[in-house]
């Protein structure tokens, strides 16, 4: 579940999950409620089930009920904020054992983030094709539907495992860590996770990374960074890709720089065309040093 967009809430299932069904439907339940002052009453509520409905039925029995009338809004928000610290808190506890997976592994993890159409299966394929023999990648693809981008990396020569994550619009660390098992990591020495397209939710979830690479293409615009504050902030990388149409698109490289270390002082910044092979030898060559620290950590 999203703690941004709602995204993935009970009832929600990716593709291939199998579940209950779901629908709805009521049946009355004729039971005394003891409420505060031992007052009791017979009312019809609703009740849910693992099958993923609600229906009417009569039973007869006394529980206690706590209704707080005098402030619903308050008492919804309160419960808001639970369900947010719940999520993140999970997810936080498997992204560690993911990252301690990677280091026992001496694997160098990134997570790669960007925009719809920003360029980033094209970038990834490049990446692998550049990298050198001995840093052998494998990948996992994360998308709401279909497997186009994970058919692309397997070109590469890349060993690819899909994530569809249905209505859930950003990965999480325990897909991660599912993907993980499904994977042949024999002498993988780089981990990539092609995030889901889209620079909102994925922000607030550690996947277990290293790095956190966000794509920024010359065709979004300079301001992109100033537009997705939280994406840019985590980022440990922010790669200008696409940077052969930067002519055509009027594209203001001074500015977009500026942007970038302004939201994200600390990243380490690549110029890239995947198309034209522009500044693809060194962004490889700096995954490839990155790898190398991981080995003699």
């Amino acid at each position: 579940m999203c703690t941004e967009c709602g995204c993935g809430l009970p009832g929600d299932r990716p593709p291939g999950i199998s579940g209950g069904h779901t629908h709805d439907h009521s049946h009355p339940h004729n039971h005394d409620h003891e409420h505060e002052g031992g007052l009791s009453h017979s009312h019809p509520h609703t009740h849910p089930h693992s099958h993923g409905h609600a229906h009417d039925h009569p039973h007869d029995h006394d529980h206690p009920h706590d209704h707080q009338h005098d402030d619903p809004g308050r008492q919804e928000s309160r419960r808001t904020i639970d369900v947010r610290t719940a999520i993140l808190a999970k997810n936080d506890r498997i992204a560690e054992r993911n990252r301690g997976f990677f280091q026992g592994r001496g694997l160098l993890a990134i997570n790669v983030a960007s925009s719809p159409g920003s360029g980033k299966t094209t970038f990834l394929r490049e990446t692998i094709r550049t990298l050198s023999p001995a840093m052998k990648a494998g990948v996992i693809v994360g998308d709401l539907a279909t497997d186009n981008d994970a058919l692309k990396l397997r070109e590469a020569g890349a060993p690819v495992v899909q994530v569809t994550t249905g209505t859930v619009c950003h990965l999480e660390a325990e897909m991660i860590s599912k993907a993980l098992a499904a994977m042949p990591l024999g002498d993988l020495r780089l981990i990539i996770i092609e995030n889901v397209g889209n620079l909102v939710c994925p922000a607030s979830y550690d996947l277990g990374e290293n790095l956190r690479v966000v794509l920024l293409s010359v065709t979004e615009g300079e301001d992109k960074p100033l537009k997705y504050p939280p994406m840019f902030q985590s980022a440990n990388v922010v790669i200008v890709s696409k940077i052969d149409l930067a002519g055509p698109c009027s594209f203001d490289r001074d500015k977009a720089l500026a942007n970038i270390r302004r939201m994200s002082p600390g990243a380490v910044i690549f110029e890239t065309s995947a198309k034209t092979g522009h500044g693809m030898d060194k962004w490889c060559e700096f995954l490839e040093s990155q790898a190398r620290n991981i080995t003699t950590a």
